[in-house]
């Protein structure tokens, strides 16, 4: 695999990372470099894993997963995005666990931002292409890509407040039904 094809891959598959990122940004009152390595990593790093995982799977578990991947991805996307528009539009004074980059939500951000690249990990695997240096690439990516998204998350919420998180929100589950529309018209 050449390199500007590997980098092609990285970065389509970073493309919902960085938008998840994004909104994520928004969330947080103040972003700090705490935040940005938890999610930076995280996200990087799923994203590295998945595609060894996917490598290493083989066709069965491949083509059980890839029946309910976009239903998982929609699914987790839709309930974090749901959280924060209820978040947002809730009188309550904000809580402590709203932070998206800590707990459960971050591993559910994880997964439902890098399961699409078990496919990759498994197509990689029947073209004969070693895992290691695509999976180092695509975790790079993701992790950069995670950190831009947030720090433009951080100015634009810092700027309109509660209602960038709505639209944050409704970006996530935006992106869990785009997902859940590619798999279902593919």
């Amino acid at each position: 695999m050449d390199w500007l094809t590997l980098l092609g891959l990285a970065l389509a598959l970073a493309m919902d990372a960085f938008a998840v990122a994004l909104a994520t940004g928004t969330v947080l009152s103040r972003l700090t470099g705490r935040h940005l390595f938890r999610l930076g990593f995280h996200f990087g790093l799923f994203q590295a894993l998945m595609p060894v995982i996917g490598w290493l799977a083989g066709q069965t578990i491949i083509q059980w997963v890839s029946a309910w991947d976009h239903w998982i991805a929609f699914g987790l996307l839709a309930l974090i995005g749901g959280r924060m528009i209820r978040e947002a539009l809730s009188e309550e004074p904000p809580a402590d666990e709203r932070d998206p980059t800590r707990g459960l939500n971050l591993v559910m951000l994880s997964i439902a931002t890098s399961i699409d690249a078990l496919a990759v990990g498994f197509s990689l695997s029947v073209i004969g292409v070693s895992i290691w240096l695509p999976a180092l690439v695509i975790g790079l990516v993701a992790g950069a890509l995670t950190v831009a998204g947030m720090l433009l998350g951080g100015r634009i919420g810092s700027r309109w407040g509660s209602r960038v998180e709505v639209l944050g929100g409704l970006i996530l589950i935006g992106i869990g039904l785009r997902i859940l529309i590619e798999h279902l018209s593919a």
